[in-house]
């Protein structure tokens, strides 16, 4: 048979969401100004989605269906109140003065408004309900080692698929020092996947390649992350030098880390443009996973960012929806 003849390999899509707190209000508004253009939820038009932290909560909602825009006034509305950030004024400013004393000798919220605000829209909701392939990193402190919450998009995974999604979220985003550990319902206490894969695209790409059997040359990756920190380190930092600095540079340099091997894995920039990462910079301490303060302004950026970025993305991720994900192992009372 010619070349000619043979047909082309199918794009396959996959969006990643970074870990942030509420800063994943830019993201979700991202998603949301480009939903708005679509005929269906932007969940769909995706053939895998992974998602850290906050970016593991959008991921879940997506999957399941949910809208953009549903998830965004999820972070609107409910964020100040998930973070204890109901009150203003002098009320509001000892509330956060005690917040930020307490955080020196346990987690600094309490994890209950979260769970509330989740069970409200996943409800009793199971993994294997998702419309969409998805991955959704935590950390198993007790074994030390990686927890991933997947659909059943191979025959392997036979468990994850009847987890509860809230369990999934509560896990992926239960950042340790701000939230306690999670325990799941069938008691396995998790961390925020963000302690070692907070920008997940190397790991939605190495599903992609080894798990799911796509060519690397038919992936094309949207990489959302919150916002990317401008800050310098001196050349002979002490302790007290990087003490505040030593989250980010961790985060940093992971996320940098997970970018390059994705690039090499795809070809990016050598071969094909593969990878379209969005991350506004922004002045360090500018905001914080959990300043509710600041989610006008963050809704503000995300929304700023589809307008200059659509364009570019449009041609390549939102012509159709994706092809339907047909999971391999079937919660009961499902159509096979």
């Amino acid at each position: 048979m010619s070349a000619e003849n043979l047909d082309p390999l199918p794009i396959r899509r996959i969006l990643c969401l970074d870990g942030g707190g509420i800063m994943g209000t830019l993201p979700a508004s991202f998603l949301a100004a480009i939903e708005r253009n679509l005929d269906r939820p932007i969940g769909e038009y995706f053939d895998l989605i992974a998602g850290t932290s906050t970016g593991g909560i959008l991921a879940i909602g997506l999957g399941l269906g949910l809208s953009a825009q549903q998830l965004l006034d999820l972070y609107v509305d409910r964020g100040p109140f998930i973070f204890g950030e109901g009150t203003s004024g002098l009320e509001g400013f000892i509330s956060r003065l005690g917040r930020k004393i307490k955080h020196w000798v346990a987690t600094k919220h309490d994890a209950t408004a979260l769970r509330r605000e989740l069970d409200a829209i996943l409800g009793q909701r199971q993994l294997g309900e998702s419309r969409t392939r998805l991955l959704i990193p935590s950390w198993d402190p007790l074994h030390r080692s990686v927890y991933i919450f997947k659909t059943a998009h191979h025959d392997r995974l036979k468990t994850d698929y009847s987890r509860l999604a809230v369990d999934a979220a509560m896990a992926t985003a239960a950042a340790p020092t701000i939230f306690r550990r999670h325990t799941t319902a069938d008691h396995v206490g998790l961390f925020d996947g963000g302690v070692w894969a907070n920008n997940p695209i190397a790991l939605a790409v190495v599903e992609a390649i080894s798990i799911l059997g796509w060519p690397s040359s038919s992936l094309r990756i949207l990489s959302l992350g919150c916002v990317n920190e401008v800050y310098a380190l001196g050349a002979a930092p002490g302790k007290i030098g990087i003490i505040r600095d030593l989250s980010r540079l961790f985060m940093d340099g992971q996320s940098r880390g997970a970018l390059g091997i994705a690039k090499l894995l795809t070809g990016h920039e050598h071969e094909r443009e593969a990878i379209f990462r969005v991350c506004p910079d922004v002045p360090k301490d500018l905001y914080a996973m959990d300043d509710t303060r600041k989610i006008s302004e963050l809704r503000g950026m995300g929304a700023a960012a589809a307008r200059k970025e659509c364009p570019r993305l449009e041609p390549i991720f939102f012509q159709a929806p994706a092809e339907s994900f047909e999971p391999i192992h079937k919660l009961k009372g499902t159509l096979t």
